[in-house]
């Protein structure tokens, strides 16, 4: 029993007869699993490895490599020595047990760019060798049949769909990977380093600009008006708003679907820009130098790089809540205040270049970081890197909630609240009084708690409108008045 706080190891010399206790050094902790390697004998407890070689009289941790976990078997295949944890996967160990390291899993040996998460659904795109899913056994299957091009460069889900970017143009499944569909009519690029989901308007970034379909990628159209710099590696949208980060002109922002873009660089010192997200209002760019973020819609920016070494590359950002973490040529760091300092978490992690990041999991407990470097994917639980992976009991909201927009009457924007118990994929749009939908203002998977989204009616004409939540099988629709 895990919570029975009894443990220690017991010798018995008279085939069972009689015991002693030998648990001198093991503190008293749980004891899962017993192996005997030469001459040696070995505990798996609730907090490491530990050895005896005196028959159990003494005991000491061997623990240099393991991370402070639950040890559940031992196995011995030659030179090399096996534990297996509770949950964290397999190590090894080529000397006694004096030193362990992680055993490689998931798509190895294979330059793993980008993933996509979908609830417990996890895809991770490489280069060359495709998609692979990842199961609910944690182990990854190839799922590339029909993707023509193997060298995957972005993915993202698209309702029920998934995307994937490639050298080779844009490519859809409509089955969960299980078969891809060549999409680029009208793609006159076809190196596509980036992709963003707006309803059903899909954004690419490629090598020659961005390029936007309004039917869900059937086919595609040049937006690139007044983007000085078409190299288009980073793509964003909060509300009506979109940005691009290229890789030598900064951040354009269009709010008009990508028909006209201005340059959004006042502060960005460093115009390469690999990655954007945003935590509300506040929008981050990881770029050849560090992390910015602009509290303006781009207007201005500032460096909030402390912690980060100098001169730092951001390949990725991934958001949990108010945390922000950073997929850098030096490994993954964390930061707790909206990336006001950084700490490095790379233990474990033996390739520290990570160009990217996704959160997956269902809960606090089973809730992993996943980092895609040059030979894999390597995990971690988030609830080990952050603050909080969730907010407290008592923060979160009791029940799907859609909250009445602020202010109402409006001119021209407004905010709409909403609340999660739960990690959800959420679609918020808005309707005329005919039904037509006139904006999409979210189409994403959020965290548990609450969340405010920025209308702008700016482009619509005075009078009443719809918004209307779905999360899952919960909708609600509430009225909102813009009055000019």
């Amino acid at each position: 029993d895990r919570s029975s706080g009894q443990g220690g190891v017991f010798q018995s010399t008279n085939n069972g007869k009689s015991w002693t206790v030998v648990d001198a050094g093991l503190s008293g902790t749980p004891v899962w699993s017993l192996s005997v390697i030469g001459t040696n004998l070995f505990a798996g407890t609730e907090v490491g490895v530990y050895v005896s070689t005196n028959n159990g009289t003494g005991w000491t941790p061997v623990t240099p490599g393991l991370a402070d976990m639950p040890f559940d078997c031992f196995a011995a295949s030659g030179t090399n020595f096996f534990t297996g944890t509770y949950g964290r996967g397999l190590y090894v160990s080529t000397n006694s047990g004096s030193s362990w390291a992680p055993v490689d899993w998931g798509p190895s040996n294979t330059d793993v760019v980008s993933f996509a998460a979908s609830g417990v659904n996890l895809f991770a795109g490489t280069r060359g060798n495709g998609v692979f899913f990842q199961n609910y056994y944690y182990t990854w299957i190839p799922v590339s049949s029909g993707l023509a091009n193997p060298n995957i460069n972005v993915l993202t889900v698209s309702g029920s769909n998934l995307l994937a970017g490639t050298d080779g143009g844009v490519y859809l499944s409509t089955d969960g990977g299980t078969g891809w569909t060549s999409i680029t009519s009208g793609l006159t690029n076809s190196y596509v380093h980036s992709l963003a989901v707006s309803g059903v308007d899909v954004f690419a970034g490629t090598n020659g600009g961005v390029f936007l379909s309004t039917n869900s990628g059937s086919d595609w159209i040049r937006a690139n008006n007044g983007m000085t710099d078409t190299l288009v590696r980073a793509l964003a949208i909060s509300g009506t708003k979109l940005f691009a980060g290229t890789g030598s002109g900064g951040v354009f922002l269009s709010t008009n679907d990508g028909s006209s873009w201005t340059p959004k660089d006042t502060g960005l010192t460093n115009r390469s820009v690999f990655s954007l997200a945003f935590i509300g209002t506040n929008l981050f760019a990881g770029t050849e130098a560090g992390v910015f973020v602009s509290t303006t819609n781009g207007a201005s920016w500032a460096s909030t790089s402390s912690g980060l070494p100098i001169s730092t590359s951001v390949f990725s950002l991934a958001v949990s809540g108010l945390n922000l973490i950073a997929g850098t040529n030096a490994g993954v760091f964390a930061s707790s205040n909206r990336g006001t300092s950084w700490t490095a978490v790379n233990a474990g992690l033996k390739d520290t270049n990570v160009s990217s990041l996704a959160i997956c999991g269902t809960g606090d407990y089973s809730t992993y970081l996943y980092a895609g470097t040059g030979g894999g994917v390597w995990r971690r639980r988030l609830s080990e890197m952050v603050t909080s992976v969730v907010l407290s009991t008592s923060e979160l909201p009791h029940k799907l909630q859609l909250l009445q927009n602020y202010p109402n009457p409006f001119n021209p924007s407004t905010t709409i609240r909403y609340g999660l118990p739960s990690r959800s994929h959420v679609t918020l749009t808005v309707f005329n009084t005919l039904g037509q939908q006139v904006a999409t203002l979210m189409n994403d998977t959020q965290e548990a708690g609450y969340h405010d989204v920025r209308f702008d009616g700016g482009g619509l004409a005075s009078g009443v409108y719809f918004y209307r939540l779905q999360a899952g099988t919960y909708v609600d629709t509430k009225k909102l008045l813009l009055l000019r």
